[in-house]
C-alpha cells in the first residue's frame, strides 16, 4: 500500500491529460431584465451555487436597446453582485445583425468572468462553426486567454441534422433543446400540446430528437441541457419533468424560467445519496489500491467505475449531497 503523501488524485489518476467531462450545474436559470438577473445573484449567493444563470440579450433586450443592454450585463456581471462568477449569457441568432455587436460587448467587458455563452437557433454546422469562430477572435483581440465555454440551442431542423458536428466544435461544452421552436417548426405537424407533458417526451418526433441530441452531446463529451417547464409555479410539474428527463433520457442539465423551478430542478438530478455513499467508498479503497481493481460488496470495480463514481462524486459536491468525511478529505479538501 502507498504511503499517505503518495496517495495519486482521481483527476491525476483517471484521465492521463486527456478532456474530462465537464462537471457543471444541472440547473441553468434565465434572466432578462437587469432587475431579475440581479435578483437571481442574489439567490444565488442566498442558496448557494448550485446553479447557474443565463442573461438574456436575446429575448431579453427591448429593441433598439439591444447595446445597452448588453452593457447592463457586463456592468453587472463585473460588479460585486456576481460573487460566484457562475452566470453566462445568451446573445443573438445569426440572422440579427446585432449578435456580432453582443459579442464584442460582452467578450471585452466580461470575457474574464463570463461563464458561458449561448448561441440560439444555428441551422447548420457552418452557422455555428462560423459564431464560434468569432468569439474566439474577440478573445485574443481582448487578451482573453481562457476558453469562454459555447452552449449551442439545438431547435431547428438543421441543426438537429447537424447535431454529431456541432457537438465536436471547439469550446463547446452544452448542447440545449429548444423545445418551442422546435415545435413551431413543424407546422402543425407536432400539435402545442406536445410544449408541455406528457407530450414532450411521449410524441415520437419529439422523443427522436431530444434522444439524438443527448447521443450527440455524450459521445463528445458535452453536456447535454432540457428545455423549460411551461407551468411555472407547478413545483411538482417541474420536478417530474426534470426526474423524467434525467431518468429517461439522459440529459444532465435543465432550464429554468422561475425561480421555484431551480430547487426541483436541482433536486430531481442530484446524484442518488446511496449511490454517492458507495462511490465514496469505492474511490477511497481504489486509491489505497494505486487505482487498480478492487472488489467492493461482492463486486470488481475498476478503472472504468471509478471514473463514473467520480464524476457522480463532483456533482454530489456540486448539488450539496451529503458526502463521507474520509472521502471529502481525500479528494476535496
Amino acid at each position: 500500500m502507498t504511503t499517505t503523501q503518495q496517495l495519486v488524485h482521481p483527476k491525476d489518476a483517471l484521465f492521463g491529460g486527456e478532456k474530462s467531462f465537464p462537471i457543471i450545474p444541472s440547473c441553468e436559470h434565465f434572466a432578462g431584465s437587469e432587475k431579475l438577473i440581479l435578483k437571481a445573484l442574489s439567490m444565488q449567493d442566498t442558496v448557494g451555487p448550485v446553479f447557474d444563470i443565463t442573461c438574456d440579450c436575446e429575448d431579453g433586450a427591448q429593441a433598439g436597446q439591444e447595446r445597452e443592454h448588453a452593457e447592463m450585463i457586463v456592468r453587472v456581471l463585473t460588479s460585486d453582485a456576481n460573487k460566484h462568477k457562475m452566470a453566462g449569457s445568451r446573445i443573438h441568432d445569426y440572422t440579427n445583425s446585432y449578435w456580432k455587436q453582443d459579442v464584442d460587448i460582452l467578450v471585452a467587458g466580461a470575457g474574464k468572468v463570463l461563464s458561458y455563452i449561448t448561441i440560439p437557433k444555428c441551422t447548420s454546422y457552418a452557422q455555428a462553426s462560423e459564431m464560434i469562430a468569432y468569439i474566439q477572435k474577440i478573445a485574443t483581440f481582448n487578451g482573453i486567454e481562457r476558453v469562454i465555454p459555447v452552449h449551442i440551442l439545438i431547435e431547428t431542423h438543421g441543426a438537429l441534422k447537424a447535431v454529431h458536428e456541432i457537438a465536436t466544435l471547439p469550446w463547446v461544452q452544452v448542447l440545449d433543446f429548444g423545445l418551442m421552436d422546435f415545435v413551431s417548426g413543424h407546422h402543425g405537424a407536432i400539435p402545442a400540446s406536445a410544449m408541455r407533458s406528457p407530450g414532450q417526451f411521449d410524441h415520437r418526433l419529439l422523443a427522436r430528437a431530444k434522444a439524438e441530441l443527448v447521443a450527440a452531446a455524450l459521445a463528445n463529451g458535452v453536456v447535454p441541457a432540457h428545455n423549460v417547464t411551461l407551468d411555472l409555479k407547478n413545483v411538482e410539474t417541474t420536478h417530474s419533468d426534470a426526474s423524467r428527463a434525467r431518468n429517461e433520457f439522459g440529459f444532465l442539465r435543465m432550464w429554468s424560467i422561475y425561480p421555484t423551478q431551480i430547487e426541483a430542478i436541482v433536486d430531481a438530478m442530484k446524484p442518488n445519496f446511496d449511490e454517492v455513499q458507495d462511490g465514496a467508498n469505492i474511490l477511497l479503497a481504489a486509491q489505497k489500491a494505486d487505482w487498480g481493481p478492487i472488489q467492493y460488496d461482492g463486486e470488481l470495480h475498476d478503472r472504468a467505475t471509478y471514473r463514473y463514481f467520480w464524476e457522480i462524486l463532483q456533482k454530489a459536491k456540486l448539488t450539496k449531497v451529503a458526502i463521507p468525511a474520509e472521502a471529502t478529505q481525500a479528494f476535496f479538501s
